[in-house]
């Protein structure tokens, strides 16, 4: 399958992070909420370059406990995909996880994506990321902060809403479930677009 990537990538959830133990990891973007343990598959990875990021699947301020995306974080991911870009070994295959392998990994992967490729449209990106992790929903918020870092215009938040329109045309229950999780923001990014 062809792809716009300058190295591998693959996503996935914690429960999958086993499965990938003898892929040839060479990079591990690891995204956990702050209080969840590191997990044990990790043990069985091979010799590999990770950063860990630590905060929740929110795209809103304020919700009681929750630590939201900073742009700390997102500045970290964008130096980790950098660092990565510049040299990339023969071999590199990055890995990007987070619990469910759908919100936070896929976000990040379209910035890591965007900034590797930055003559590459917006939203050939997220197809991209899409084809990758088929169920993906990238999470708005760190799509917006990265947006405004890599100088992207507005662009990746925008074509984001057609992901998330793809996604709401297969399962049209997950449009009650993100405004139950004070997410209705995509949600009704999917819903401005226009039909056709």
């Amino acid at each position: 399958m062809d792809t716009i990537a300058p190295f591998k990538i693959s996503v996935c959830g914690i429960e999958e992070l086993a499965s990938h133990c003898e892929t040839g990891v060479s990079h591990v973007l690891s995204i956990l909420d702050p209080e969840w343990p590191v997990p044990e598959a990790f043990g069985a990875f091979g010799e590999h370059a990770k950063l860990e990021l630590r905060f929740h699947d929110v795209i809103e301020e304020g919700g009681e406990g929750s630590v939201p995306p900073r742009e700390e974080h997102v500045e970290r991911l964008l130096a980790f995909g950098r660092d990565l870009t510049r040299e990339p070994p023969p071999d590199a295959h990055l890995l990007v996880h987070c619990h469910a392998g759908v919100s936070r990994s896929t976000a990040s992967m379209v910035l890591i994506l965007a900034q590797a490729l930055p003559d590459v449209a917006a939203d050939r990106v997220l197809g991209e990321v899409l084809r990758i992790r088929s169920k993906a929903w990238p999470n708005l918020r760190i799509l917006e902060m990265g947006d405004r870092l890599l100088g992207r215009g507005g662009a990746l938040p925008r074509a984001a809403a057609a992901v998330y329109r793809h996604q709401l045309q297969i399962r049209p229950h997950l449009a009650e479930e993100f405004r139950r999780h004070n997410r209705g923001r995509e949600v009704d990014a999917a819903e401005a677009l226009p039909r056709g």
